[in-house]
């Protein structure tokens, strides 16, 4: 793709998440929204590969049909209310509407089957993208509208999203379709907590952003696609391996890495207000997501590589992201001491 134009999409991802996230108009969102979605569009099918073109595809259909959903619940609040205010959405309907059109935008059960085609068919850089900075602004949207919106229904679409990121995962052999469901399950522990404390969900989702961009990165630099490919890295670079094994089970959430601190953080809140049983629910659900990620960690590090291979090693990895990726993976396994200085600052 030309420079000029990945810069012009790049400034236009930023200019429409920053609309999004700084306005308090349903119009304003709805227009960073939009010039989301037309910024990302070519960053995916700049492969001109089918199964890029079909992806696009995809992601506009679903992504046009949030945008529509969200812009009819904001009119229809404003027709009953008077008020275009993003925090001041009081009508049942609207808030109904609203939360269809944000786990659309998310891709939240039962609303997720775009997401992992998407995925699949873009780029590992774009596919980052997708993962991270595109669920931003849906995110934010739901923070300013949580205190409006059933928390019941809010808790059946988490623990579902769990439970399928978590059960859908864990056939796969494509590792972008692998990170997909890890996306939803994740979404499943925002979702759940955004009602009771919302600046919790935005706390996971940071941490869940690091984590993701050092795991997408390492992959991107070490040119992996398929758990076949990952087998025959480790004699590669096994440094980089290393730490990408470190950040898969940090994104799994096991106690000692970071990955632990939303989860534990959450599983205490839901506690607090009485809802034990769900906690214990979507804490078992996370069991499923543990099993293929260590999946992963085992294919990336302890198994040795064939004799024989069917495909070509390549032996060129991208030097300059290394740094990114060592900071990345520091910050992804080593800020649970200082859980005590996060959770504040969030």
């Amino acid at each position: 793709m030309n420079p000029q134009a990945k810069l012009i999409f790049t400034i236009s991802l930023l200019l429409g998440t920053a609309i999004t996230i700084s306005s308090n108009h349903w119009i304003m969102a709805w227009a960073g929204l939009e010039i989301n979605t037309l910024a990302i569009l070519p960053l995916i099918s700049k492969s001109h590969h089918p199964r890029a073109i079909e992806a696009a595809t995809k992601y506009f259909l679903v992504q046009a049909t949030a945008s529509t959903l969200l812009l009819f619940s904001s009119m229809t609040n404003a027709w009953y209310t008077g008020q275009w205010d993003i925090t001041q959405l009081t009508h049942p309907i609207s808030c109904l509407v609203l939360t269809s059109a944000i786990a659309m935008k998310l891709g939240l059960v039962p609303f997720h089957f775009w997401f992992p085609e998407v995925l699949q068919g873009a780029p590992l850089t774009t596919g980052l993208l997708l993962a991270t900075v595109m669920k931003f602004p849906p995110i934010t949207l739901f923070f300013l509208t949580s205190h409006s919106l059933n928390p019941t229904l809010l808790t059946c679409m988490a623990i579902l999203s769990a439970a399928l990121g978590g059960w859908m995962g864990l056939n796969q052999t494509q590792i972008r379709k692998i990170l997909a469901f890890s996306s939803i399950a994740h979404l499943g522990w925002m979702t759940i907590i955004i009602s009771f404390d919302p600046k919790l969900t935005l706390l996971n989702f940071y941490i869940y952003s690091l984590m993701t961009a050092a795991t997408f990165l390492a992959l991107n630099s070490i040119k992996a696609l398929k758990l076949t490919t990952l087998m025959t890295t480790w004699t590669k670079t096994p440094s980089l391996n290393a730490m990408l094994f470190l950040t898969l089970l940090s994104l799994a959430g096991l106690p000692p890495l970071t990955g632990f601190l939303p989860k534990w953080l959450i599983i205490q809140e839901l506690t607090k207000q009485s809802m034990a049983p769900a906690a214990t629910v979507i804490s078992l659900l996370s069991l499923l997501g543990l099993f293929f990620y260590l999946r992963l960690a085992y294919c990336t590090t302890i198994t040795l590589p064939p004799h024989t291979t069917n495909h070509m090693k390549q032996w060129h990895t991208n030097k300059p992201t290394h740094i990114t990726i060592a900071i990345l993976t520091t910050l992804s396994t080593m800020l649970l001491p200082i859980s005590p200085l996060i959770y504040p600052l969030s």
